[in-house]
């Protein structure tokens, strides 16, 4: 008895599983990488997964779409989180672009793209500088 309604509510809300599992692998990659590109990626990974919870509490089941009828007990679906999602989604291509840009002009510089790499960089041309 205890097993199945704990499936049903499982399944039930698959989308805010597909939710929370996409958000920690966007995090994973973002915290166990090293590599700028993989962390941009796992930023819009996460920033996906976000993308898809505002989507999902945005739907009404049985709503339709909020068009004027003479039907006064109409149930409409609310367009305001779809459009804030649509510019969301404008604005985070946008960003992953002038991130990808700032990665190509650090591997200009550094001649890498690890974390590590150029922070030994940075050591190096620090302590000549002070030298």
């Amino acid at each position: 008895m205890f097993e199945d309604i704990t499936l049903d509510f499982i399944i039930q809300r698959y989308n805010y599983w597909m939710v929370i599992i996409l958000m920690m692998i966007g995090l994973y990659i973002v915290v166990s990488r090293g590599n700028l590109v993989k962390k941009v990626i796992g930023l819009n990974l996460f920033q996906t997964a976000v993308f898809m919870l505002y989507i999902s509490i945005g739907k009404v089941i049985g709503g339709t779409a909020p068009i004027y009828t003479d039907n006064p007990d109409e149930v409409y679906s609310n367009p305001l989180p779809h459009v804030l999602i649509l510019t969301a989604i404008v604005v985070g291509v946008a960003t992953m672009a002038v991130g990808m840009a700032l990665i190509v002009r650090i591997r200009e510089r550094y001649g890498t793209i690890e974390e590590d790499e150029i922070a030994e960089i940075e050591e190096k041309l620090d302590r000549q500088e002070a030298a």
